[in-house]
């Protein structure tokens, strides 16, 4: 999906899309951000750097676009059976894939758009997990927050320290938000066994 709004192109021009985003993710992995200019994407795409410009507007538009691909989710949130072990096996997903360089890089592209419409979309996909999330765990009868409550008190401090700090960022930094959240239930928390 590109930054603008309307269908997914078809034909050529989904064949311009996928040469070019291959491009971009065959340079990401072979030298430095320097080397990547619209120039050198065109070249390796096989189309003039006049496509390039026409269909994404700038560098920094196609970066954001080929990182929201990146960034979507391909598969539904893990179900272990119970809250909290979906969202320490989502949030070891998350951190695993996010918190290298190359992870900490894509969410700087995510957000290299010069409208906020991929990193919105991005979002919405990773909201939609926590949906998937918090309605397995109500239909099995827990009381959790809602996804908007896990976005903002997880999600968001995750993403800011992977974008702001260089401290690393692993499951302790995870669990601890969780835990403030959701804090792990212990044997005095539990009702006491039925008597009789």
């Amino acid at each position: 999906m590109t930054g603008r709004c309307g269908p997914r192109p078809g034909g050529r021009s989904a064949r311009v899309q996928a040469a070019v985003h291959e491009a971009v993710r065959a340079l990401q992995s072979e030298g430095s951000r320097l080397e990547l200019t619209v120039p050198a994407i065109a070249a390796r795409a096989g189309v003039t750097p006049s496509t390039i410009y026409r269909r994404w507007g700038d560098l920094g538009q196609l970066l954001s676009d080929v990182a929201l691909d990146r960034l979507r989710p391909d598969s539904a949130p893990s179900d272990t059976g119970s809250f909290r072990g979906d969202m320490e096996a989502w949030l070891a997903q998350y951190i695993d894939d996010m918190a290298s360089d190359f992870g900490r890089a894509l969410l700087r592209d995510l957000l290299s758009s010069p409208t906020a419409l991929n990193a919105g979309t991005c979002a919405d996909a990773l909201k939609a997990q926590f949906d998937q999330i918090c309605a397995r765990a109500e239909a099995r009868g827990e009381d959790v927050p809602t996804s908007t409550v896990l976005m903002d008190h997880i999600f968001a401090p995750l993403v800011f320290r992977l974008l702001f700090s260089t401290d690393s960022v692993d499951m302790t930094t995870a669990e601890t938000l969780l835990n403030r959240l959701y804090p792990v239930a212990t044997p005095s928390d539990a009702a006491p066994p039925p008597r009789g």
